[in-house]
């Protein structure tokens, strides 16, 4: 059985048990306890409990009922979107800003579920639980298979989820009253613990059916199953006594699943507590605030900058929690970090070493490694961690180039500000500018799909808005923009007020430099980028700059109007057609290497 496979079904195993225990607490309350209400009221009413305050989607026949519940309801708000792909970034966003709650996205049967996937399988891939709420034909419908609008016309009402089940964890299909509330709950659970997108479909005669409601009175499970004590004690015997023969010679590497599955707390603890110098992958930028003293910047493999590169390959051992090795979030898998020094810690097992421990996850193990590690701290205080920094360079001309312009964005930064950085460009120009305490990094490393950000940005800036965090920052090229552009409409109508830097390069820069430098397939039409929102409906209440020059993008970036954020800014930058920031450039080096053309002189 490979890793992967074996991780699938420990989880799938640790889900079953919390639906067990959760089972076994509604037997407690009786399940005919509580006022009577709908199917889809249940349903919100979970989602609140959640913490969730927006739904995102568009409408449709077969959800225009439950629409009406969501609606009237007094805590979620119906965030309507203008297209299912906007939408399902938009959930993916809220989920990834609102710690420890979800997002949601309602579509409708077929044709709005399957221009969702793309966004559902881009949450899967990144550890980000959303739940898919497909609006479909009434259950005699469903059984008897006529042939309805939306459908595929061969009687296949079965095909949307067969294949919402390649990109969800877990799925529920409610044809029964009886069996509906625990359904919902059992998705919702494995959303939660499993950190990963779920399915449900809601035919139209269920939504307004009538159940008891005292199942709500038990809350649903975020915690995931207590690891095995023998193997948990005998896993922090191992770990310590190779820190002691490392004579604690170690460094500390964050990624994206601390974050994802909710252990941040946890790993501030144990960084207090031991004093270890702490670096992170890519996906894993701000899971560690970047002004701790013990913190020492991004490592990416070989493009790493030499300080960083150094430090944390010459250590004796390293301790990586969350780990995601995909290639962008590795300098295309060039991690000079052999198994032989690694311990690895997941949300569902843990790797010493080449010893691998299914089921020891790490939310429960941390907590305890701390309390061991804790005697090691002045020792590991005595490790050196270089300093995280990013200068202005000084540049002998006035044109606005990557490697001035993201080192000077930097200072525009505020504490808790959200920044979004789009695939490609941007999120490779930003990595390396060190962000201000309590900000959040919302990017998407490994599934980039491009144009994800505009709809995220919108998801970002609403679940900021509830956790009273500061401005979001939208950074995306002009090709970006111009697939998903449409939700700048939905950003203006609800309110939220995101500064949006469009990065004008005349094309796809990260593709030019993977191939086709010079080809007409990476080139774009130039937009009128500064009348742009008052089409979309912001006339009179946004504003519009382009800047030409380092002297003007300064001048609008120490403007105290413009940095207050008050209405929704976009901001044109112009910036030479072949210029890119350092790591992309190296990056595209590798990848080009990888994905090596027999005619060469097809990139030219």
């Amino acid at each position: 059985m490979s890793s992967s496979t074996a991780s699938a079904s420990v989880a799938e195993l640790q889900a079953e048990v919390n639906n067990l225990r959760h089972e076994l607490e509604t037997l407690k309350v009786g399940h005919a306890a509580g006022e009577q209400i709908y199917v889809g009221s249940y349903l919100l009413e979970r989602l609140a409990q959640l913490g969730v305050t927006s739904m995102f989607g568009v409408p449709g026949d077969f959800n225009l009922g439950f629409l009406d519940l969501v609606e009237d309801h007094k805590s979620i708000d119906w965030i309507g979107n203008c297209n299912e792909l906007n939408a399902a970034y938009a959930a993916d966003g809220y989920a990834r800003v609102k710690d420890q709650s979800i997002g949601v996205v309602l579509t409708t049967f077929g044709v709005g579920e399957l221009s969702a996937i793309n966004g559902i399988a881009g949450a899967f891939s990144e550890h980000v639980p959303v739940l898919h709420i497909a609006g479909v034909p009434n259950t005699a419908q469903l059984k008897n298979k006529p042939m309805l609008h939306h459908t595929l016309g061969d009687g296949r009402y079965d095909a949307y989820t067969k294949a919402a089940e390649q990109f969800t964890c877990s799925q529920a299909t409610l044809m029964n009253k009886s069996t509906a509330a625990a359904e919902i709950d059992r998705v919702l659970t494995d959303c939660i613990i499993m950190g990963r997108p779920v399915y449900l479909t809601l035919p139209t005669d269920i939504c307004y059916e009538k159940i008891p409601s005292g199942r709500l009175r038990v809350p649903l499970s975020n915690q995931p199953p207590a690891n095995d004590p023998d193997v948990e004690k005998f896993v922090l015997d191992e770990i310590v006594r190779l820190l002691q023969e490392a004579g604690q010679d170690a460094i500390i590497l964050t990624d994206a699943c601390a974050i994802r599955h909710h252990v941040k707390e946890e790993l501030q603890e144990l960084l207090v507590k031991t004093h270890y110098p702490v670096f992170s992958a890519p996906m894993g930028k701000t899971t560690v605030s970047e002004s701790y003293d013990r913190y020492g910047g991004i490592y990416v493999g070989s493009i790493s900058h030499p300080d960083i590169k150094e430090k944390v390959e010459s250590a004796k051992l390293v301790l990586s929690i969350g780990g995601l090795k995909s290639d962008f979030n590795t300098g295309n898998f060039t991690y000079s970090i052999p198994t032989s020094k690694t311990i690895e810690l997941h949300s569902d097992h843990t790797m010493v070493l080449h010893a691998r421990f299914p089921g020891i996850g790490m939310k429960h193990l941390l907590p305890k490694l701390t309390a061991r590690l804790q005697p090691f701290k002045d020792e590991a205080k005595q490790l050196s961690v270089p300093r995280y920094k990013s200068l202005v360079p000084k540049e002998d001309n006035d044109v606005i180039s990557h490697a001035w312009w993201w080192p000077r964005v930097g200072e525009f930064f505020k504490p808790k500000d959200i920044v979004v950085a789009e695939t490609g460009t941007s999120s490779f120009g930003v990595l390396d500018v060190p962000l201000p305490e309590g900000a959040v990094f919302v990017s998407q490393i490994l599934w980039g799909s491009i144009g994800w950000t505009v709809g995220s940005t919108l998801g970002a800036a609403l679940a900021g808005r509830d956790m009273g965090l500061g401005r979001t920052i939208l950074f995306i090229g002009d090709g970006s923009l111009q697939l998903t552009v449409q939700e700048l409409s939905s950003m203006i109508r609800v309110g939220v007020n995101p500064i949006i830097f469009v990065l004008n390069n005349s094309g796809y820069t990260i593709e030019r430099y993977l191939h086709g430098k010079y080809r007409k397939y990476n080139d774009i039409v130039n937009w009128n980028w500064t009348k742009l929102l008052d089409v979309l409906g912001g006339e009179g209440i946004t504003k519009s700059y382009t800047v030409h020059n380092k002297e003007e993008a300064s001048k609008l970036l120490d403007d105290p109007e413009f940095a207050s954020a008050k209405q929704v800014q976009l901001v044109e930058v112009m910036m030479p057609q072949h210029d890119a920031p350092r790591g992309l450039k190296a990056q595209a080096e590798l990848s080009g290497k990888t994905n090596q053309y027999v005619a060469d002189a097809t990139s030219i």
